[in-house]
């Protein structure tokens, strides 16, 4: 069976580099293995007429750790793949833009590691470097169009609704689409070819990538730790639940899950509130960093997700918004604004997913259901957060496996899965 994808994906951060380079002293590409890093940072140098350093090659790593200063002495951008395998490269950069001024375009790296997860350098380039992360694939970019979901929600939900006619993404195809994932290696592969490459990938950061961070003494309880995690994915993360039975003390589980977090295999979804006590006084949810892996750690592929597997179903919903945050994070990063995520909870029980708040204090709230058919409960959320938000919440949507767009109720909508990556002329 054939892959997704067979040719290099355009990206839509690719433009958004190459302004930033004509602004930034430095830019920072952070985001898991096998993304896409690498290539994009080639194409970059390539249009600049510059050469790439790459530190995953043994000898280069060897030539540059003996002499940061020189590494970084040649013509601008100094293009840098995987740099946290050198980390004093940072202090080259800064001693070089300490001499010549913090001019645009100086550098632009790449990284696996979240940067400040290198207590040495975490502070070298502060105020002179932008950092951007880079996802796996959304599903626009893998089909090649241009997602505009948020910003037109955000002019006119209404018209975003009317502009809809009738979905005809299934369920089953729904099911293929999240256990697919979006990394661009695994997406060229057929369905067991991509299980090899998930479990490849699951030993490679465990067993090589992990050492350069922390001194993991046993690599198993890592391993169980992600499996944890990722039959938890979309759910409120609960160390003390979470890790039950598992040998280890807290505080090591917990230093173990922000190592996970640091190879950006899971990521956390902090608690939204309308004060910064209520966000950070509540606890956030744990999602795996990419839908795909989170289905083959927990052994879920598309012909188990039936009505008729109830266990299974159960877990496709958590697959399911999985896949939906992933998709709003890459389409969010696309933004020439800040946006801030978050889940949002009550005491009472009332839950939103997903909640998106811009730079002007406007909020887009997204319900995940993996049914096709609603229950006014199914909305009991976005309705409480519309009533405590008042215009500032400019929609909610729940997003189903359902095929029609329509109003539920004011300001809170339903639109199937598939509009996230069908874009509105």
């Amino acid at each position: 069976m054939a892959g997704r994808i067979s040719a290099k994906v355009p990206r839509r951060l690719d433009p958004v580099v190459d302004l930033l380079l004509d602004v930034e002293p430095v830019v920072a590409l952070h985001g898991p293995r096998a993304v896409g890093k690498s290539t994009l940072l080639a194409q970059v140098a390539r249009g600049r007429g510059a050469a790439v350093l790459d530190l995953d090659d043994p000898a280069t790593q060897q030539a540059v750790s003996a002499d940061p200063a020189s590494a970084v002495a040649g013509p601008a951008p100094i293009c840098i793949d995987e740099y946290q395998h050198v980390p004093e490269l940072l202090s080259a950069i800064k001693s070089r833009l300490n001499r010549e001024g913090s001019l645009p375009g100086t550098a632009l790296l790449t990284g696996s590691t979240r940067q400040d997860a290198l207590p040495r350098t975490a502070e070298a380039l502060t105020g002179r470097v932008h950092h951007l992360t880079i996802w796996p694939l959304s599903q626009g970019e893998i089909i090649g169009v241009e997602e505009n979901l948020l910003p037109r929600l955000l002019a006119d939900p209404d018209a975003v609704i009317g502009a809809y006619g009738q979905s005809d993404t299934g369920r089953d195809e729904y099911a293929a689409i999240a256990c697919a994932g979006g990394f661009p290696l695994a997406l060229r592969r057929g369905a067991t070819d991509r299980a090899r490459w998930f479990s490849d990938y699951i030993t490679q950061s465990v067993e090589r990538d992990v050492r350069e961070l922390a001194r993991i003494r046993d690599r198993q309880l890592l391993r169980d730790v992600l499996n944890r995690l990722a039959g938890r994915t979309a759910s409120i993360l609960d160390v003390s639940k979470a890790m039950a039975g598992l040998p280890g003390e807290r505080r090591t589980l917990e230093n173990y899950i922000r190592l996970l977090e640091d190879l950006f295999l899971v990521r956390r979804l902090p608690a939204w509130g309308t004060t910064l006590a209520s966000r950070t006084g509540r606890s956030p949810k744990v999602h795996v960093v990419d839908s795909g892996l989170a289905s083959h750690l927990l052994g879920i592929t598309p012909s188990k997700i039936m009505p008729s597997n109830p266990s299974a179903s159960t877990e496709f919903g958590h697959i399911l918004e999985t896949f939906v945050f992933g998709e709003l994070s890459k389409q969010a990063s696309w933004l020439d604004e800040a946006v801030s995520l978050g889940h949002w909870r009550t005491r009472d029980g009332a839950e939103v997913d997903i909640v998106l708040e811009f730079s002007d204090g406007a909020v887009l709230a997204f319900e995940v259901k993996s049914g096709e058919r609603l229950s006014r409960s199914d909305s009991r959320g976005l309705r409480a957060l519309r009533d405590l938000l008042g215009p500032c919440l400019v929609a909610g949507i729940v997003l189903t496996t359902g095929t029609r767009s329509y109003t539920l109720d004011d300001r809170i909508h339903v639109l199937p899965i598939d509009r996230l990556w069908r874009p509105i002329t």
